[in-house]
């Protein structure tokens, strides 16, 4: 009996250290691609990276983030692309973000800042620093 507990204590110290590492074990992910969908089973967003590595539940760090938002509808309608060296998604919040530079592409704007969020569940973008925006849309009647 004493033979088969020492495996057995062996095993479950094994499977104690493991557990306890968990995702900071995994290996980062190369080329690096996840795409979300609605309920109703239409595309939302899809995320890119050269690089991406998991360190904890529910964050993803990416390297060279490429970030495409859908309407989320059946026209399956891209409206925006972020795009940043370095990003960290949070999955269950929604929400990505950074503190290097981002670059935001919509058919009426382009924007560049530092220290970003982008808040999916809202399609909002928020720039802390070293912010730039160009507007692609007309703006009538500005000077009177």
């Amino acid at each position: 009996m004493k033979r088969l507990r020492r495996p057995l204590c062996l095993l479950a110290c094994c499977g104690l250290t493991s557990a306890a590492l968990g995702a900071t074990t995994l290996a980062p992910a190369i080329n690096w691609m996840s795409a979300l969908f609605t309920k109703e089973n239409y595309h939302s967003m899809t995320l890119r990276g050269s690089r991406a590595s998991f360190p904890a539940s529910g964050e993803i760090n990416v390297v060279n983030l490429n970030l495409t938002a859908f309407s989320g509808d059946a026209t399956n309608r891209v409206e925006t692309v972020i795009l940043s060296t370095a990003a960290t998604v949070l999955i269950k919040e929604d929400l990505a973000r950074g503190d290097q530079g981002m670059r935001l592409i919509r058919d009426d704007l382009e924007a560049t800042g530092t220290q970003w969020t982008y808040d999916h569940a809202h399609k909002k973008v928020s720039l802390h620093g070293r912010v730039r925006i160009v507007f692609n849309a007309e703006l009538k009647n500005l000077i009177k």
